[in-house]
């Protein structure tokens, strides 16, 4: 089991880098959530498409991730592109079904009210390459997100699910915490490049734009290899 304080403590110990979230606080931020499991182990599967979109988002803005103090998460500051707000990006190193135990804390810290904050997820109920923006919504079957509407006490907060797809007749755990096949590489590769301009056209203009937006985009068919 990854000891989470363990690891915040080596790298601030190594790095010694100021504090990420100096200064930034208020109505002109917006918090961006990945959800997904740390670690090298389960860092391509499918129940961390989250992860991989903030990764993208960050590495596009070559913003670069430091440990979060007071809450267990990696963070990346991305500033604004023009008018509109600029994005704290989160990783929560808690695990999945943790995930509102890092995220409250940051939301606290930088002084956001639920609607200011963004998660994103993967979504069984989702063909691959779907992606779908709510303002608020359940927590459905997924478990990362029972943790943040438990935590946040709402689930007033908005949402971008990413469709990764149904099991079948594997079993749903196995499933999302395999990898992707090599045939959905490329509609990977899109969905996350559609969720990457969403995630930026919410913090600029907002839900309602994002969503009309975004939201009547269709999966393309996956062939199988």
């Amino acid at each position: 089991m990854l000891d989470v304080r363990a690891v915040l403590h080596c790298l601030f110990r190594s790095t010694r880098l100021r504090d990420p979230l100096q200064g930034v606080l208020g109505e002109e931020v917006r918090l961006v959530v990945g959800l997904g499991n740390p670690g090298s182990r389960f860092a391509e599967t499918r129940h961390n498409v989250g992860f991989m979109l903030v990764d993208r988002i960050a590495w596009g803005a070559n913003a670069r991730w430091q440990p979060a103090p007071g809450a267990a998460a990696l963070v990346a500051v991305v500033p604004a592109r023009g008018p509109g707000a600029s994005m704290v990006l989160a990783k929560p190193l808690t695990f999945m079904n943790a995930s509102g135990d890092a995220v409250e804390p940051l939301r606290l810290r930088l002084g956001l009210a639920p609607r200011h904050v963004l998660v994103a997820y993967d979504d069984m109920d989702l063909p691959l390459g779907a992606l779908r923006l709510r303002e608020r919504g359940s927590a459905g079957t997924h478990n990362g997100m029972k943790s943040l509407v438990a935590r946040l006490q709402t689930d007033r907060f908005p949402r971008l699910r990413i469709g990764i797809g149904q099991s079948g007749a594997r079993d749903a755990r196995d499933y999302v915490l395999g990898g992707f096949t090599s045939a959905e590489a490329e509609t990977l590769a899109q969905v996350l490049s559609d969720a990457e301009q969403a995630v930026h056209v919410w913090a600029a203009e907002g839900a309602a734009v994002a969503m009309n937006r975004f939201n009547k985009q269709s999966a393309p068919p996956v062939t199988a290899s």
